[in-house]
């Protein structure tokens, strides 16, 4: 793209119409050779924009005025939305959003894949607010409890967000009121002192929650007031626990957890079965688009009850024990301990025999199998936002499944990735969208690549 010409300067004034949005969910206007990305901007619409940056081949503005305000526009129902980073669709109606969604995963696939295989559709929430079931806080220096301002750890003090549970809000106010009371003090980044770094909460279907309170220390004054107090708040809470980071930078939980009152576990069901899920092992936050998730996963994998499928990065066993249902035989690999064996505890309590896990991380194991066996006859893959190396693709390919399952949470990877597995002759064949994060830019897909040849 050609560099921004000499009208496009900061502090200039332009007009432009809104023809989509960038992956961060900002407003994309072109002008002058340029694209120009504008915070709560909205497709459709006719603006006077002013330039507050100019880039190499691009540039951010500002709205200073709507001409034709888009019928898809929608007051914020959140006081803090432009001040908290959480959200970044609550001046867009749902269906709005829903259509930015879809677009962003069919362009990586086509732009960063070289895929032409069509988003068949975006399964939409029934409910898009209230809908976590994990909510972790940060806490500022000075006690603050909120969310982080975008690009920043500054914290926001907010006392109810629109996405977190209830429940998860009340408890995180407990702990607030623990610290003032006691007068308990903040972790400061910039120090490294100071005890309570983030209060982390999750609930289930039920209406359980369980509290992890994330600290600077082994110890912390006053737990059984803690405790009393969260459950105060919250009466169907199963337990309160510590766990103790002392690191510097950014990472949430440390290595070591120590129950304080009640069980350091809670128990949900997702898909008709029965899950043990512990602070650190990874769990959808929604819960019932996590079931529509799935189904479209298995949808994809097209099982027939012969085949031996592979779940990478299987944390608490949720696709694996669901494949294993229409499978002889499910493999679930996971690199985090606590949540292998929260997994082999959840095959043998929903009675599920054909399910064997082992904990390694995804390039370990794709290489072990690679070499070893059984080779799969289906691969299903879950991976972090950074998607899967170079290393994973190629085991993966060496191990000839004839259907690779791609669960994503971030579509600019998975188009990277499924480029790379075109290079090994694995086509895309089909595709879908899930809005698993209402409010925010953030969407899942899934991708069913088929083997050539």
């Amino acid at each position: 793209m050609e560099k921004p010409r000499q009208s496009l300067q900061r502090g200039n004034i332009c007009t432009g119409t809104v023809e989509g949005y960038s992956s961060e969910g900002l407003g994309v206007v072109r002008l002058d050779g340029a694209v120009v990305f504008v915070p709560r901007a909205v497709r459709g619409e006719t603006i006077d924009l002013r330039i507050t940056k100019v880039m190499k081949s691009s540039c951010a503005g500002e709205i200073v005025k709507i001409h034709t305000p888009s019928p898809e526009r929608a007051a914020p129902e959140c006081p803090y939305f432009g001040r908290c980073g959480g959200c970044d669709f609550q001046h867009l109606s749902y269906p709005e959003e829903l259509w930015a969604k879809r677009r962003r995963v069919q362009d990586a696939l086509k732009r960063l894949g070289g895929a032409d295989v069509p988003v068949e559709e975006i399964l939409g929430a029934k409910e898009p607010a209230h809908y976590r079931n994990k909510s972790q806080y940060p806490v500022g220096p000075d006690g603050s409890i909120g969310f982080y301002r975008a690009r920043s750890h500054e914290v926001v003090p907010i006392g109810r967000c629109l996405i977190q549970s209830e429940v998860s809000d009340r408890t995180a106010g407990a702990v607030g009121d623990w610290m003032r009371r006691y007068k308990v003090s903040a972790y400061d980044e910039s120090t490294g002192r100071g005890l309570v770094r983030h209060i982390y909460v999750r609930v289930n279907a039920a209406g359980e929650s369980l509290c992890c309170v994330v600290a600077n220390a082994k110890q912390l004054p006053r737990e059984p007031e803690l405790a009393a107090l969260i459950q105060a708040a919250a009466p169907r809470t199963v337990g309160v626990v510590l766990n103790t980071n002392t690191r510097p930078g950014n990472v949430v939980l440390g290595d070591k957890y120590r129950t304080i009152w009640g069980r350091d576990y809670l128990m949900d069901t997702l898909c008709g079965l029965e899950f043990k899920l512990s602070v650190p092992s990874f769990y959808q936050v929604n819960r019932a688009q996590a079931e529509s998730l799935y189904n479209k996963a298995l949808e994809y994998a097209g099982l027939t009850g012969r085949e031996t499928v592979l779940d990478l990065y299987c944390g608490t066993g949720t696709i694996t024990l669901c494949l294993a249902r229409r499978a002889k035989r499910a493999l679930g690999a996971e690199i985090v301990p606590p949540a292998v064996a929260d997994a082999r505890e959840n095959a043998a309590r929903n009675g599920i025999e054909n399910a064997e896990f082992f904990c390694a991380d995804a390039a370990a194991a794709a290489a072990r199998l690679e070499a070893q066996g059984p080779r799969p006859d289906v691969v299903t893959v879950d991976p972090p936002r950074k998607g899967l190396s170079p290393e994973v693709i190629a085991s993966i390919a060496g191990m000839g499944p004839e259907r690779v399952v791609y669960v994503s949470c971030d579509p600019a990877t998975l188009g990277r990735d499924v480029k790379i597995f075109a290079g090994f002759g694995y086509r895309a064949d089909r595709a879908c969208a899930v809005d698993m994060f209402p409010g925010t830019r953030h969407v899942e897909a899934v991708v069913l690549m088929s083997k050539q040849g």
